[in-house]
């Protein structure tokens, strides 16, 4: 394996080939980047979080009090997860992520975040799928219709452009209405999106939440020299 290019793990898993890999960004005077692979599309890179962050804490600008339990759904990198323990209000977080080898590389300390998520007792792996829980009984496998402070989404593209077409009934009036109701009084969901928030999106999550916004996050693309833009959308109950 070269010295500027590492594999540090390949699955198979139930959406398809799963690769996580390390490189020396020569590019960016040698930087460390973490890329995530499936079906030889990339997922994720270590290079832009700006927007995983800018999820957590639009998000939880929303909340009042303390002793916030929140969930995030999709682990990825860890980047918005990592973001919400910064926050002392934060009691507990269930971070739930379909793909198991995720939540190993975390375990194991292969990914940045890792060794801070792990190691901090506030959170809590669980290995499913968010939208059938979201379908079911909810995120606490504990407790059947707990309601948390906040729900934290990173998991398909955009509304329209989903990692698997069985995702596509949460983003519709009944699929945000069963999720609100995992929601306390005040709290609120949000999402990140791969492009900025659009009129059609907003406008179904109007017709479920009581206040809705929609937040571009600007940040520079070092990779091609540009700026780029990610979304964020926020409903509160």
């Amino acid at each position: 394996m070269s010295a500027f290019f590492e594999e540090l793990d390949y699955q198979q898993t139930a959406l398809g080939e799963l690769i996580l890999r390390r490189r020396r960004a020569l590019e960016m005077g040698g930087r460390e980047v973490y890329e995530v692979k499936l079906n030889e599309e990339f997922l994720m890179s270590s290079l832009f979080h700006d927007a995983e962050v800018a999820l957590t804490d639009l998000g939880l600008a929303g909340l009042s009090g303390d002793a916030w339990d929140i969930v995030v759904g999709g682990l990825g990198l860890g980047y918005t997860a990592a973001a919400a323990l910064k926050y002392s209000q934060v009691a507990r977080m269930t971070v739930v992520e379909a793909l198991a080898p995720v939540i190993d590389w975390h375990q194991r300390e292969l990914v940045p975040n890792g060794a801070l998520l792990s190691n901090d007792d506030r959170c809590r792996y669980v290995n499913a799928d968010f939208f059938a829980l979201a379908r079911g009984d909810g995120f606490d496998p504990d407790e059947p219709g707990h309601q948390f402070d906040a729900i934290l989404l990173d998991i398909d593209h955009t509304p329209d452009a989903l990692l698997n077409p069985s995702h596509a009934d949460l983003y519709s009036v009944e699929g945000l209405t069963r999720l609100r109701a995992f929601l306390k009084p005040g709290g609120v969901f949000a999402m990140w999106s791969n492009d900025a928030p659009e009129k059609g999106f907003l406008d179904t999550l109007a017709g479920v939440f009581d206040e809705v916004h929609g937040h571009v996050v600007a940040f520079e693309n070092p990779i091609q020299g540009n700026t780029a833009e990610n979304g964020v959308y926020v409903g509160i109950k």
